[in-house]
């Protein structure tokens, strides 16, 4: 058996190609040292759309001779994954695209030079050093929208920052704090040039990440830990850029089919892992083979020649267009809708829910009829074509195991822009929203769901949430097969911009969620009868 490890695959080529590999076309071992004396690339998140997309774009770049150094990836929330996956293979891992056709392809991606947990202050110390090194050029993240995050749904500090702010930036513990103390050590060092770059799945990401920078550096110039040329330095676009992205690719938690796929192969050792901090990931990672990525290009550095690895490099408007267009009208709203609603009837992969007919209504009115006529055309992509390969070839794709469990994931953290955003278009374009009814059924779903009960009746587990426990007690007392006991309780859910971006209490469209809310609460089966009822 096979075993992925460095080893393995710079002395067994030829039985990883015989398994249908493909392995890398560079020498790993100058491209590890390269990384450690003149590193580039720096980014922070060491999950799955990291390890199948991003590690991939430098895999690339080093296969056709174009770049000599790797990849350092940081984990600062989960160190586990580094310890249960990075470590037992030289930072390795196995690239699995499930094709469309049912077959799969293969290759281990060894972009990766170095692979840090932020578990210590020696750690720090360690990235310190490494932005520090005049050749780094960009720092890029995949932390979730709720890693920029400094304040709690009632705009308070989270006492994490909170304590990062009264402390200084010597042992900061947030990750937007540690970034902010990196940022630092760089301007002490010779205030060098540098870019960051969010590529998390939200909107406006470089303008999020930038806030939270410069909210805790100004915090730090109020209480003396830093002087006013290092806001200055931040805020010099020729020495330090934020620029946005927008990036799609569907990377589902690791499957046991996938695993065993691999086993019958010949390779060993790809068991599942959960982390203590619930993160599913694997020695592989599965995922479909359609990927976007749209970059600002607006780097101060120099950067790796990723265009030649199908980013499109770009103008900020443009980015700013097509993350539009598929964050809040062709692809994230209808993830997120099916998403509650197939949690809700008993489904656990996305595909399976693809067959069912009124799950396919409510994602293509969501799409078609309520989100195309306010949808901005970003030119380099068509916003239709987008979302027919959406809703014909990717949702549907027998061969992804992605599971709506994994969608519902952090909800709170992202209607405020899947379906705020396209409310805010309605009411800037003078549009009624008593045209909306995909729209308000998604969102009437979400608070069914966080009732944990599925529509059969029974008992149903919520994906992790930040906001999951304030929410769930904001609807206390409501009871299925009781309407009654629907007392306005989502009235104080439904105001709050800060999860839909937008009052929908001032925006009139409140009542229709808590009619079809309503009408979700009348029996066991109401949730199917009322999605019929709107869409089917």
């Amino acid at each position: 058996m096979l075993e992925l490890n460095a080893e393995s695959m710079l002395e067994q080529t030829g039985q990883w190609e015989k398994a249908g590999v493909k392995v890398p076309c560079f020498s790993w071992r100058e491209m590890v040292a390269q990384t450690k004396t003149n590193p580039v690339w720096l980014h922070f998140g060491s999950g799955n759309i990291f390890r199948g997309f991003i590690a991939k774009l430098q895999q690339e770049l080093l296969n056709k001779g174009l770049e000599k150094s790797g990849i350092i990836t940081v984990s600062p929330y989960d160190r586990e994954i580094i310890d249960r996956v990075y470590t037992p293979h030289d930072n390795l891992s196995l690239d699995v695209t499930l094709n469309s056709d049912g077959t799969i392809s293969k290759e281990i991606v060894a972009s990766i030079g170095k692979a840090i947990k932020v578990d210590s202050a020696m750690k720090i110390q360690e990235l310190a050093e490494i932005i520090a090194k005049p050749s780094l050029q960009m720092v890029s993240f995949t932390i979730t929208e709720k890693g920029y995050a400094l304040t709690n749904m009632q705009g308070e500090l989270l006492p994490m920052v909170a304590e990062d702010i009264k402390k200084g930036p010597m042992a900061p513990k947030n990750t937007m704090s540690l970034i902010t103390a990196l940022l630092l050590r760089r301007y002490q060092a010779g205030q060098y040039p540098l870019t960051l770059v969010s590529m998390d799945n939200c909107s406006h990401n470089g303008e999020k990440l930038q806030s939270s920078i410069m909210k805790i550096a100004n915090a730090w110039l109020e209480k003396g830990f830093v002087e006013q040329n290092f806001i200055a330095y931040l805020e010099n676009k020729k020495k330090i850029t934020f620029p946005w992205s927008m990036i799609d690719k569907i990377t589902p938690r690791p499957n046991k089919k996938v695993a065993e796929l691999l086993r019958q192969a010949g390779i060993a050792g790809m068991e599942l892992v959960v982390t203590k901090k619930d993160t599913f990931i694997a020695p592989f990672v599965n995922a479909e083979r359609p990927q976007y990525l749209v970059i600002e290009d607006s780097f101060t550095n120099g950067r790796p020649p990723l265009e030649q690895a199908g980013v499109y490099m770009t103008d900020r408007e443009t980015v700013n267009k097509t993350e539009k267009m598929k964050v809040t009208t062709c692809l994230n709203p209808l993830h997120t809708a099916m998403s509650v609603f197939g949690c809700l009837l008993g489904y656990n992969l996305i595909c399976k829910e693809m067959q069912d007919a009124d799950i396919v209504a409510l994602i293509k009115r969501l799409g078609y009829k309520e989100g195309l006529p306010v949808v901005v055309d970003p030119k380099i992509l068509s916003p239709k074509a987008f979302i027919d390969e959406v809703v014909e070839q990717r949702l549907p794709n027998p061969f992804m195991p992605d599971a709506p469990q994994r969608i519902a994931t952090d909800t709170s953290q992202k209607v405020g822009v899947r379906f705020g955003e396209t409310i805010k278009s309605y009411l800037n374009a003078g549009k009624s929203l008593d045209s909306l009814v995909s729209l308000p059924l998604a969102i009437a779903g979400w608070m069914r769901y966080l009732l944990a009960i599925d529509d059969a009746g029974k008992p149903m587990e919520v994906s992790s949430d930040p906001l999951k426990e304030e929410l769930q007690s904001k609807l206390s007392g409501i009871k299925i097969g009781e309407p009654a006991s629907y007392k306005g309780q989502l009235k104080d859910i439904l105001n709050k911009k800060i999860i839909f971006g937008v009052d929908l209490m001032q925006a009139g469209l409140a009542g229709k969620i808590e009619t079809m809310f309503k009408e979700m609460l009348v029996e066991p089966g109401a949730v199917r009868t009322t999605l019929h009822k709107y869409v089917g």
